[in-house]
């Protein structure tokens, strides 16, 4: 293939424009499945859109009501809404385990038999699936075909340079390998629910081979590739597309009206999200700024004793848009919205709740890219004013991180990277 690189070798982000032209060997016959909520799902549209424009095959799998856009895409359902669970239970390590019985145990098992079902119905070359498809690896072993993990976050690549996100809060030295067998282990909670998607596609036991590639859609400009990484392990830059569209009058006018700063907790409605808001709001006016506050699925709810023409209050907004002029960020540090402000220049305020969270607010501040992490439990006006009143210090960086950024394309090094699997 012409400018692949041999199977096995690492791999970067590439950055030439014309990179996107047509395979020139057969179409690869694709099924991408995710599970999880809009950040788990729109790099997966993002990567089904260019292997498409590349001349490939392919089916995307979601959950339902994710609100990505997936038109042009041929989809399937898991039959699993998410973002339903979360609107009525907002995200908490408290409510999964409440309703671990009720609803995360059945929606798990219904993740792994829908995939297995889809991938049976669909016969495909290669199959892509993100770690919550617990069900990937057999299902791939029992069809004979190579699989591919998209680890949104290191959580299955065993390394000694820093813990699995969302396990231990300091780095462990040596012992850091230690930490990703308790993510690997999760899946020994559902061997019975395994046992049944054996059953279906017909797997009759025996070794299940690694990953033929895990591609993580990360800029190297936030995570440096651990040298002890097997090759097959691919930093590939993010997977986002520019917002289209145009900007609504009011946010426009709002963004011309002078400095301001976002703020948004995506579904983090742990905690009091009327207190948050009061806070952020509070933190914000402190430093002289103004305040465009998205609330999410529950992130943040702003009182009304707090409004003024000072703050402008959206439910959603595309980081595309509002985030290269803002004067900072401060946000629950998803990798999402990490990746969205550094590509866009902005410096993050990360105020932590749950799973990767504190493990991204611990890397941009120890890259150099951002203050010390605020924890959701201790975000007051005070501590807020004092870590905006540093974002000064830290945009240099952030700026040359952005131009690296700017000559990513993630998506197109994940499709190279899959098609020298089916050569």
């Amino acid at each position: 293939m012409a400018g692949g690189a041999p199977r096995g070798c690492s791999r970067s982000a590439r950055s030439d424009a014309g990179w996107a032209r047509d395979f020139q060997g057969d179409a690869v016959r694709l099924l991408l499945v995710t599970a999880g909520t809009r950040g788990d799902v729109d790099p997966f549209a993002v990567l089904a859109r260019r292997a498409l424009r590349a001349g490939h095959e392919v089916r995307l799998v979601v959950p339902d009501n994710s609100g990505v856009d997936t038109s042009g895409i041929d989809t399937a359902s898991l039959g699993v809404d998410y973002s339903r669970w979360i609107e009525h239970q907002g995200v908490s390590l408290g409510a999964a385990l409440r309703s671990y019985r009720s609803v995360v145990r059945p929606a798990i098992r219904r993740v792994m038999i829908e995939s297995a079902r889809a991938v049976l119905e669909y016969s495909p070359d290669v199959l892509v699936a993100h770690p919550k498809i617990l069900s990937a690896p057999l299902v791939a072993e029992a069809l004979g075909i190579p699989f591919v993990w998209v680890e949104m976050v290191p959580v299955l690549t065993p390394t000694r340079a820093f813990p699995a996100a969302g396990t231990v809060s300091r780095n462990m030295g040596p012992l850091n390998r230690f930490t990703y067998r308790a993510v690997a282990g999760g899946a020994a909670m559902f061997r019975r629910d395994l046992g049944e998607v054996a059953k279906l596609v017909g797997f009759r036991g025996g070794r299940i081979a690694p990953p033929a590639a895990t591609l993580m859609p990360i800029s190297p400009a936030i995570l440096q590739r651990p040298p002890d990484w097997p090759a097959t392990v691919h930093l590939t830059g993010p997977w986002r597309t520019p917002a289209a569209g145009l900007v609504p009058d009011h946010v426009a006018e709002f963004m011309a009206g002078g400095e301001y700063v976002y703020a948004g907790f995506g579904s983090m409605a742990a905690g009091d999200p009327v207190a948050r808001a009061r806070e952020v709001v509070g933190g914000i006016r402190r430093t002289g700024a103004r305040s465009l506050i998205a609330t999410g699925l529950g992130g943040l709810s702003v009182p009304p004793e707090v409004l003024g023409d000072d703050v402008l209050v959206m439910h959603s907004v595309a980081h595309d848009v509002v985030l290269p002029l803002a004067r900072a960020a401060v946000h629950h540090g998803g990798i999402g919205t990490v990746q969205a402000a550094l590509a866009a220049g902005t410096v993050s305020v990360i105020v932590p709740f749950i799973a990767d969270q504190p493990f991204w607010g611990a890397r941009v501040h120890k890259g150099g890219l951002g203050p010390s992490p605020i924890r959701q439990r201790a975000l007051t006006s005070g501590r807020l004013e004092a870590a905006l009143s540093q974002a000064g210090e830290y945009r240099p960086a952030v700026q040359r991180a952005a131009r690296v950024m700017a000559a990513e394309d993630g998506p197109a090094a994940a499709v190279d990277i899959i098609e020298t699997l089916h050569r």
